[in-house]
């Protein structure tokens, strides 16, 4: 099983937007094989409390213009982990030391990681 197009779509949206308001290794994981829940975890970091509600904000705004709306919605008023959960993806934007620490990438390291565009690869906001 592999992600739906969908889930694909939403997913290289997310990663454009939090690029856009500079987010650092953005990275996008197909979970579809390991997880009935969704499809794609989005993964971001950013370097302070402020950064990463600026990311958060950035993320629903284009998911919104995309007719797309967050099931579930967790972490904001501490804003060191945001989750936002849109069924086929589900995002998570860090701040830089804890993702350091929870590492997911190491924990879904199986899962293939999904092509983003090059304005998501290619400077600060470049990914794994």
């Amino acid at each position: 099983m592999t992600a739906t197009d969908r889930a694909l779509e939403l997913a290289r949206a997310a990663a454009e937007a939090a690029a856009d308001k500079l987010a650092e290794e953005v990275i996008a994981l197909d979970v579809s094989d390991q997880l009935v829940i969704t499809d794609v975890f989005v993964v971001a970091s950013a370097d302070s409390d402020r950064q990463v509600r600026a990311v958060v904000d950035g993320i629903e705004e284009r998911l919104r213009e995309m007719g797309a709306q967050p099931v579930r919605r967790e972490g904001l008023p501490e804003a060191r982990w945001v989750l936002l959960d849109y069924a086929e993806i589900v995002v998570h934007v860090q701040q830089t030391e804890d993702r350091r620490f929870y590492a997911l990438e190491r924990l879904w390291k199986d899962c293939p990681v999904v092509e983003l565009p090059a304005s998501v690869t290619a400077g600060r906001g470049a990914g794994a």
